[in-house]
């Protein structure tokens, strides 16, 4: 009986910590239209010409800090969650993992099932929130290298889970191990976009950034809004918590350059808790489905080093879902419905 295949994406890791690998990393990842979404003579001279070469070592000590002996954290738990989800499933299914950007490649691993001869294909970005520059830049090389083939299979995504009850349920039961109730803040802090990137998704063009809080109330207008998305998964993470609304901030990280990004940045609230006398947040960071660069150095060291020089004491990191038994159980009911 044929199988039928689950391609899992990710975003992608460097092969190697190692300058030249970042580089090639950086390089493919910020040339995606998708992701830096100016004309391509302009988004060459700025990859190419200025944020590479500049960015690639600092990157580089960065990855150095959060590699260890089972190499990059990212891939290691996309692998491990590829791995079990294949045990769920059992031999009526054929699961691969790609990533978007470097090894394994999406074009690979789309190869692999071609070639396992299977009768459908099913294919599940690893993002929670829906975004042009993540879920839809999977989508659109998917649909690019099938279109190739002179037989396709039946192919179906996934476009999000941001309110996916297993998913809440572990980020909540993460948080306990902490005593949430000890802290005097929780932060949802979210990877950040470029606010034109949200407007693009505004097919009506009078609803996204009119108001403070168009995003905070999850409608069919802005059901698939990255930004609508995130306040939804944080509010059912605070419901989960019993954390009251003004017991916690939504808030946005990694900014790339000058340009306004969704708001408001994780680090502007950093400084308002600690000239409020906050002492003590807990941060969850539900964009990722496994631990990365963005919450093991980003949050883990480099928050809780600035919120202690404004005068707080500590930043604790929730852990993400990385290969907890209740997520596989959620990646297997995405695969079958």
């Amino acid at each position: 009986m044929a199988k039928k295949g689950i391609l899992l994406v990710n975003l992608g890791t460097p092969d190697s910590p190692e300058t030249k690998d970042v580089r090639k990393y950086l390089d493919q990842f910020l040339m995606d239209e998708r992701v830096i979404d100016i004309p391509k003579l302009n988004r060459t001279l700025l990859v190419k010409g200025i944020i590479v070469p500049f960015r690639s070592p600092k990157t580089s000590k960065l990855y150095k800090e959060i590699w260890n002996e089972n190499g990059s954290p990212l891939l290691y738990y996309s692998e491990i969650q590829a791995k079990l989800l294949q045990e769920k499933l059992g031999s009526d299914y054929q699961v691969e993992l790609a990533m978007r950007y470097q090894s394994p490649s999406i074009e690979n691993a789309l190869a692999k099932l071609k070639a396992g001869l299977v009768e459908s294909i099913k294919v599940i970005p690893l993002f929670p929130q829906y975004a042009s520059a993540s879920t839809g830049s999977v989508m659109q090389l998917v649909m690019e290298l099938v279109s190739k083939w002179q037989t396709i299979p039946p192919i179906s995504f996934i476009n999000s889970f941001h309110d996916n009850k297993q998913m809440i349920e572990i980020f909540a039961e993460n948080a306990r191990k902490h005593q949430p109730e000890t802290y005097d803040h929780v932060l949802f802090s979210f990877h950040g976009l470029p606010e034109r990137q949200l407007l693009k998704c505004d097919h009506t063009s009078a609803y996204c950034l009119k108001s403070a809080d168009c995003c905070q109330t999850f409608n069919d207008t802005n059901k698939f809004c990255y930004s609508a998305q995130g306040h939804d998964t944080a509010r059912l993470l605070a419901k989960e918590l019993g954390v009251a609304k003004e017991n916690y901030t939504v808030c946005f990280q990694s900014r790339l350059g000058k340009e306004p990004w969704v708001q408001p940045y994780t680090t502007d609230v950093l400084k308002r808790l600690a000239a409020e006398g906050k002492k003590r947040l807990l941060v969850f960071s539900p964009a990722f489905v496994a631990d990365c660069l963005e919450t093991l150095y980003e949050i883990t060291v480099e928050y809780h080093e600035e919120f202690r020089a404004l005068g707080g004491e500590h930043v604790q990191l929730v852990e993400s879902l990385n290969d907890h038994p209740k997520f596989i159980e959620a990646l297997a009911e995405m695969s079958v419905s």
